[in-house]
């Protein structure tokens, strides 16, 4: 079975946990982004439309890692992006990330005016409160791509991150 087919396997199964609805991840282009803080390696940024708190690293390899919630607050989302080619074609390709024994889909996208210069990458974004579990005890989390290799991801300092982002939000009166 090829990587592919297996990655197809396991989006018409569902073993991974997605958010049904239809949720708005990406800001809009007039989005004010104000730094409010930092710690464990994790830059902590307030949306100020949303009136949110999102996270921010960028690991040793130059992936970016961003954590948030969506518009409607009830959902959460994990954004990667990478320098690498990760083989996506136009339009949007499915991803998976492996956090500790659980699998979770997303959609990657290529390049739009959203994403830095020379990154491309995805979300997945769930509702499942595993999700979040999963992020802040694990350490590292595998990026599987719809092409034929993987990548790791550091989840270093998320438990304190996500701490502090959540009490930013809640500063935020969200």
């Amino acid at each position: 079975m090829t990587f592919k087919t297996l990655l197809a396997a396991l989006f018409i199964t569902g073993t991974a946990s997605v958010a049904s609805a239809n949720t708005d991840v990406l800001p809009s282009e007039s989005t004010t982004f104000t730094p409010y803080g930092s710690v464990e390696g994790w830059s902590i940024f307030v949306n100020e439309d949303r009136k949110t708190c999102m996270i921010e690293s960028v690991d040793a390899n130059e992936n970016v890692v961003q954590m948030g919630l969506t518009a409607d607050r009830g959902v959460g989302y994990l954004g990667v992006f990478t320098k690498a080619d990760i083989g996506l074609t136009s339009g949007e390709d499915p991803v998976a990330v492996l956090i500790g024994e659980n699998l979770y889909v997303g959609t990657a996208r290529t390049l739009t005016t959203s994403l830095r210069d020379g990154y491309t990458g995805g979300y997945v974004v769930t509702d499942d409160p595993q999700f979040v579990t999963d992020i802040m005890q694990q350490y590292t989390a595998v990026v599987l791509p719809n092409s034929e290799f993987s990548f790791a991801i550091s989840l270093d300092g998320t438990m304190k991150a996500i701490e502090a982002a959540r009490e930013c939000t809640a500063a935020q009166g969200g």
